[in-house]
């Protein structure tokens, strides 16, 4: 069992055992112990007595139904007068989610495997280390105008379409480096390069369209923060194998090529059993809707859906606007902060180079962690707000830290520093994403979060040629600072966002309906 089904098992048992009830995945609340969920067909008698919906929750109820297709009656199917429409929670979402985390992974490890070993590859091809920094940043660069045709094919054909083009260039980017272990093969290396980077365009905004189409509501950001961990697990471990399987051996050619052939096939092997996995696990969406929030959205995109006048939505969303550009901040200086990692430690610490890889393990490890703490208890407290402007404000807490602990020659003191701001860095991203698909709805998932990194890579790209530039001509003090303003803009305009939840608003209401439908009916079979 994967530690994401354990934590929902063990809330399940910790809620039964200490507050008396158990979770209904089909509804996303908690029903009392004794009774049990409406799809099994059993008692709920007496379940709804002192329950009330208020007058005014009704009417916004009803203005939020306006806003969606057709009136919030789900698409294709019909609501019985007592109750919302069906849904249901099917088993295959964890291997859905599974699936997809794992290509994720590889394709991040694709990417930072060649400069975590760029003394390796510039021996290896004879080519400049500003080559091998290219091999990186063209993921970067392929993202930004690669982003608006992706999250139109998503919004047009659905989940399984994008899947497999993310997890088959994966592959096939994975079997042209193989045929580029050679000296003079570098041109090929770089090919191989571009076709993982296209890949990674239909990857990255994946994770919240999972979530909703599979998942239920008190399970969405949870799963939205495990599908983005599998990224962030490939940059780890891109951090760590790399040297391991692929020493520096300067004096012996033929070694270096071989161990570079074993680093290549392997990568290569795993990217095709996990694209056959792709090809039977992923479909569009599961027969019935995880939520009610899913289930008034329709099936596919009416034959008037304008993928132009969904960007101009969004773009007239203010308060997407402010979180696009405070997430770009954020997300584009974790990514500078990354890359320019070794050479922040190496201009105050001598002779650090191994531990550097390490301090980017502990970077993106305990990034991880927060990823995951953060989107359950975004799933448990509804937050969205208050949690996201308490993470960024933490993350600036930490570059700050980060940036006045650096050169106090304590290089334990720089793991510590680094894991922090890994924590709060990279906990946000989950967060960003739900944030934003709660007040687009009822817009697409995948637009709003290929929006959100188009917007990272350009400020990634923007912060990592600057602050390279002022640690280079001066220190890394001066880049580092250069972040801490920008992050603190972030902040201020994260605080400006006007928080409305529509998708979980939408969620709430149907619930609610449905328990006043239950309600009435006992009191007339009563009187």
């Amino acid at each position: 069992m994967c530690f994401f089904c354990r934590l929902l098992g063990f809330w399940s048992h910790f809620m039964r055992f200490t507050v008396g009830a158990v979770y209904n995945e089909a509804e996303g609340r908690m029903w009392p112990v004794g009774h049990q969920l409406p799809m099994c067909g059993l008692d709920l008698q007496g379940f709804s007595s002192g329950l009330t919906m208020g007058p005014t929750y009704s009417h916004q109820a009803d203005e939020r139904d306006r806003m969606l297709p057709n009136g919030g009656e789900p698409e294709g199917g019909h609501q019985g007068e007592q109750g919302p429409p069906e849904t249901r929670l099917y088993r295959r979402r964890f291997l859905v989610l599974l699936v997809f985390s794992l290509y994720s992974l590889l394709n991040a490890f694709q990417w930072i495997h060649y400069s975590i070993i760029t003394n390796v590859f510039t021996r290896y091809y004879g080519v400049s280390n500003e080559r091998v920094d290219l091999l990186s940043i063209v993921y970067m660069l392929a993202y930004v105008p690669l982003i608006f045709p992706a999250t139109w094919l998503l919004d047009r054909t659905g989940l399984r379409v994008t899947a497999l083009l993310g997890s088959g260039l994966n592959c096939a980017g994975a079997w042209l480096k193989c045929a580029s272990v050679s000296p003079e093969r570098f041109p090929v290396t770089v090919t191989a390069q571009v076709v993982c980077s296209v890949a990674q365009v239909f990857i990255l905004g994946l994770p919240s369209r999972i979530a909703s189409v599979w998942f239920g509501p008190r399970e969405v950001s949870t799963a939205c923060a495990a599908a983005v961990l599998g990224n962030q697990l490939g940059t780890a471990i891109g951090f760590l194998l790399p040297p391991v399987l692929v020493p520096y051996t300067p004096d012996d050619v033929d070694l270096t090529g071989h161990n570079i052939s074993v680093m290549f096939y392997g990568t290569a092997a795993a990217s095709t059993v996990l694209f056959i996995l792709t090809v039977i696990v992923i479909t569009n969406r599961p027969p019935l809707p995880p939520s009610q929030a899913q289930a008034v959205l329709p099936d596919s995109p009416p034959e008037d859906y304008s993928y132009k006048q969904s960007i101009l939505n969004l773009i007239q969303n203010k308060a997407f606007v402010l979180l696009l550009i405070s997430y770009g901040i954020l997300t584009g200086s974790f990514y500078s902060v990354s890359t320019l990692l070794n050479q922040m430690i190496t201009a105050c610490y001598q002779n650090q180079e191994l531990n550097t890889g390490r301090i980017g393990l502990t970077l993106v490890v305990s990034g991880m962690v927060g990823s995951i703490l953060c989107g359950l208890w975004l799933d448990h407290t509804k937050t969205y707000k208050m949690t996201t402007l308490s993470v960024y404000a933490l993350s600036l807490v930490g570059m700050v830290v980060f940036t006045f602990t650096l050169n106090l020659n304590n290089i334990y003191l720089v793991f510590f520093t680094a894991g922090v701001l890994g924590f709060f860095m990279t906990g946000y991203l989950p967060l960003g994403f739900e944030f934003g698909v709660e007040i687009t709805y009822p817009e697409s998932e995948g637009t709003s979060s290929g929006l959100l990194n188009a917007f990272a890579q350009i400020f990634g790209i923007i912060f990592t040629l600057i602050q390279g530039k002022l640690t280079t001509d001066y220190k890394p003090l001066a880049g580092n600072l250069f972040l801490c303003t920008w992050i603190f803009l972030g902040t201020l305009l994260t605080a400006l966002i006007k928080s409305e939840l529509r998708r979980h608003n939408v969620n709430m209401a149907a619930n609610s309906k449905h328990l006043q439908a239950v309600s009435d009916t006992r009191f007339n079979l009563q009187s």
